[in-house]
C-alpha cells in the first residue's frame, strides 16, 4: 500500500484529489490518504444540498459546502477532523464497509481506543459515533472514505446540519451532540492531532516503512482543473431544483429516500431522487426512465418492477419503494 501525502485544507481541492487519484491514477497497488477541511459540510452524493444544511449559520460562519461522490448523509468537517481515504483494485460492485473499517479499528485499539463498527456505516465508541463512512466503485476500483472525529467543535456539527427526526429512533428527538463524540476523549493519555496522524500510520503500515506516491505536477494540473470545473461549481454542490409539486419520503434500512414528481396533465414530467443511501450506479439512468410516463400506478408499478432496484437503493425491493410514488 501506498501512502500519499495530502496538507491541503481545501475541500474543493481534496475531494478533487480522491476522484483523480480513484478514477485516473494507477500505481499497482492500493493506496491511501490522511486529509483535513477547513470548516465545510460535505453532501452526500444524491442528497438536496438545501434541506440538509443550516444556510443562515453556513453563510454567518462562512463554512463551504461541497458535495462528494460517495453517498450517504451529510457531514460537518473541521481542522479537529481527520479524514482518510482508502483506494484499491476491485472487480466486483459491492459494498463491503467492515473490509475499510477493520484496519481504523484494529489501529484504535491498538492506542488503548475500544471502537467497533454500528449500523449501516458508522464507527463508535460507547455507543457515541466518531467516524461516517461511504464508498464508490468505479472503474474496477473502489473508494472507501470515512471520517475520524479527533477533537471537533461538537456544537457546529448540529448548527451546520439540519437534522431530521427519523434518524431517531427513539423517543424524542436526541441533539447531535450527545450522538457523537471526539476520539481524543478516550485516549489513555494526550496526543495532538498529528501526533494521532503518525500513530495511525504506523499501526496501519504495520509498524513496516510508510512508503510514499508524492504527487507530480502533472497530477496536480489535472487536480486543479478538476476543482475548479466540478468541485468549486454551483451546479455540482447544489444543483437546480425545480419546483415539484409532488413529494414523499420515508427511511429503509438502506437510508432514507425521497421522490419528488413535477406531474403536468396526468405525465411525469420531472423525476428527482434523493437521500442518503448509497448506490455504485448512475441514479439519473432511473429518473430519465420515469420522465414521461403517464402518472398512474399501473405504469409506474411496471417500470419499477421491471429495474433492478436493489442496484440503486441497496437491500429494498420495488414493492417496497413503489408507495413513494403516491399520496
Amino acid at each position: 500500500m501506498l501512502y500519499i501525502p495530502n496538507n491541503s485544507h481545501d475541500p474543493h481541492f481534496n475531494l478533487a484529489v480522491e476522484e483523480y487519484v480513484l478514477k485516473n491514477l494507477d500505481l499497482g497497488e492500493p493506496c491511501f490518504l490522511l486529509w483535513q477541511n477547513e470548516p465545510t459540510v460535505v453532501v452526500g452524493r444524491f442528497q438536496n444540498t438545501q434541506e440538509e444544511i443550516n444556510q443562515e449559520f453556513i453563510q454567518q460562519h462562512q463554512i463551504h459546502v461541497v458535495r462528494r461522490i460517495t453517498g450517504g448523509g451529510a457531514v460537518y468537517h473541521d481542522l479537529g477532523n481527520l479524514n482518510f481515504t482508502f483506494i484499491e483494485k476491485q472487480r466486483e460492485r459491492v459494498l463491503d464497509f467492515r473490509k475499510f473499517t477493520e484496519p481504523v479499528v484494529q489501529a484504535l485499539a491498538a492506542m488503548g481506543v475500544s471502537a467497533e463498527y454500528s449500523g449501516r456505516n458508522d464507527l463508535m465508541i460507547k455507543g457515541k459515533k466518531f467516524s461516517g463512512n461511504s464508498q464508490y466503485h468505479c472503474r474496477g476500483k473502489t473508494m472507501h472514505h470515512g471520517t475520524l472525529l479527533f477533537d471537533s467543535n461538537l456544537d457546529n456539527v448540529q448548527a451546520a446540519l439540519c437534522v431530521k427526526g427519523d434518524k431517531f429512533q427513539s423517543k424524542g428527538v436526541k441533539s447531535v451532540r450527545s450522538r457523537v463524540t471526539n476520539i481524543s476523549e478516550y485516549l489513555p493519555k494526550p496526543v495532538t492531532l498529528e501526533e494521532f496522524k503518525a500513530l495511525l500510520l504506523t499501526h496501519l503500515f504495520r509498524d513496516q516503512a510508510v512508503r510514499e506516491y508524492s504527487l507530480t505536477e502533472r497530477d496536480l494540473a489535472h487536480i486543479n482543473r478538476l476543482r475548479a470545473e466540478k468541485y468549486l461549481t454551483w451546479s455540482w454542490n447544489y444543483g437546480h431544483s425545480p419546483t415539484f409539486n409532488f413529494k414523499k419520503r420515508k427511511r429503509f434500512l438502506c437510508g432514507e429516500i425521497e421522490v419528488c414528481l413535477r406531474i403536468e396533465n396526468g405525465m411525469i414530467k420531472e423525476c428527482k431522487i434523493y437521500g442518503d443511501f448509497f448506490s455504485n450506479e448512475n441514479l439519473a439512468d432511473l429518473e430519465q426512465k420515469i420522465v414521461g410516463l403517464k402518472y398512474t400506478e399501473d405504469v409506474l408499478c411496471t417500470i419499477i418492477k421491471r429495474e433492478e432496484i436493489g442496484k440503486y437503493f441497496g437491500k429494498i425491493s420495488s414493492e417496497e419503494i413503489l408507495p413513494l410514488f403516491f399520496l
